[in-house]
């Protein structure tokens, strides 16, 4: 006679490693970066609510279009979508059905038109650095091993359009020096999510102090680097690390 009762499926080790292999693939579908934004993006939301003693999660349609009019005096109009796409994410995640961030909303749409409308959509990004400034800059470099890797830093940044997550990832083996000067294999960007990488080709400047290529060399030989990251941190002491340059050292470096 057949147990009526169901057996229990213990998954295999080989299956416990696909599923733990598919957890990673869905975790690395979103960069860190964004979903630290998400992050805070929510986190914004739940503090206006809390200082208007409103209902976050879940909120009504009412209360994300009173969110949207206070924030769009500081806010781009793409990031006020981006929040209200956090919105709706927490409240899927809450088991909502409806989100009460949707555009078919009649407050939430009317509002975001009037904002748009109002305030415009042009992105305004940050103003670029010229030549001029970046050897004013170059200029004011600290002296010895920290001051070589901060103008080398900078000279490549510039010469190749670098954000500082592409100049904290590179690799020594990403680094290919010609007769011309220099090809940087960019195995990752913000806008290659699917890696497919691409080349920079930067050559040589006519003026030493800021040609990036010699430059490079320069941190390259005095740090004693043949592998492993570029850009690393440098002790008091003068001891190089073996670590990579976290990305907002970078920025730090910059300001």
């Amino acid at each position: 006679m057949q147990n009526s009762e169901s057996a229990l499926v213990v998954p295999s080790q080989d299956l416990e490693e696909l599923i733990e292999k598919t957890r990673k693939f869905m975790r690395g579908a979103t960069s860190p970066a964004t979903i630290r934004a998400y992050q805070s993006d929510f986190a914004d939301f739940v503090r206006f609510c809390r200082e208007h003693n409103l209902a976050s999660l879940p909120a009504s349609p009412t209360t994300v279009a009173l969110y949207t009019s206070a924030r769009s005096s500081a806010l781009a109009n793409a990031t006020i979508t981006r929040r209200l796409t956090e919105i709706t994410r927490a409240h899927q995640a809450f088991g909502s059905k409806d989100s009460p961030a949707s555009s078919h909303h009649f407050i939430v749409g009317e509002t975001l038109k009037g904002t748009r409308r109002t305030i415009g959509t042009a992105q305004h990004g940050k103003d670029a650095l010229l030549t001029s400034d970046i050897r004013k800059m170059i200029e004011h470099c600290p002296s010895g091993l920290r001051g070589l890797r901060d103008r080398a830093l900078m000279l490549v940044g510039f010469a190749g359009a670098f954000r500082r997550f592409e100049l904290a990832a590179l690799e020594f083996g990403d680094l290919k020096f010609t007769a011309g000067g220099l090809i940087i294999d960019l195995r990752r960007s913000k806008t290659d999510q699917e890696a497919k990488g691409r080349e920079v080709g930067i050559p040589f400047g006519t003026d030493e102090l800021t040609c990036t290529v010699r430059s490079l060399k320069t941190w390259l030989q005095r740090g004693r680097i043949d592998c492993g990251p570029v850009f690393r941190s440098v002790g008091k002491s003068g001891r190089l690390s073996q670590f990579p340059l976290a990305p907002d050292s970078g920025a730090w470096i910059i300001r």
